[in-house]
């Protein structure tokens, strides 16, 4: 196991990126770092800058508007990157599927921007934070 993995599993640095949500799975991802989940203790830190991240945890759909901007968002993390899609806009666009403005599921647009990314999912709308910590956890027992 190469030690940028071996820093990845231990400690990762996320940073937060709302495509195109409704809010719901935002205000779920916040609640993770109040002191009743407290997510630092696992040493999962929520970082400012897409440069200092090792995972990014979206929420929202893709679509034509955002997809540049998270194409540099992605480009500027470093690598290997873990890419948690959060709800279920991201795992299967649910309302927005057939809408004129959606590019894909998040998977599909990771894999066109690097085929080697990493991608996990955590289903719900919203999911609980519990589910949140669960996946994050599952994701990076994988590495």
């Amino acid at each position: 196991m190469s030690l940028t993995r071996w820093a990845l599993k231990k400690s990762p640095w996320v940073y937060h990126v709302a495509l195109s949500p409704c809010n719901n799975c935002d205000i779920e991802i916040l609640d993770l770092l109040t002191p009743r989940f407290d997510v630092e203790r696992f040493g999962i830190k929520l970082v400012g800058s897409p440069r200092h991240a090792d995972a990014l945890l979206v929420s929202g759909s893709v679509n034509r508007h955002v997809l540049p901007r998270f194409i540099e968002l992605y480009k500027q993390t470093a690598k290997p990157c873990v890419v948690f899609g959060i709800g279920s806009c991201a795992l299967s666009m649910t309302m927005f599927r057939d809408s004129y403005n959606t590019v894909g599921p998040l998977d599909k647009v990771v894999k066109e921007i690097d085929p080697n990314a990493i991608i996990a999912y955590v289903p719900g709308c919203p999911p609980k934070p519990e589910a949140m910590i669960l996946g994050v956890v599952k994701a990076l027992q994988t590495l």
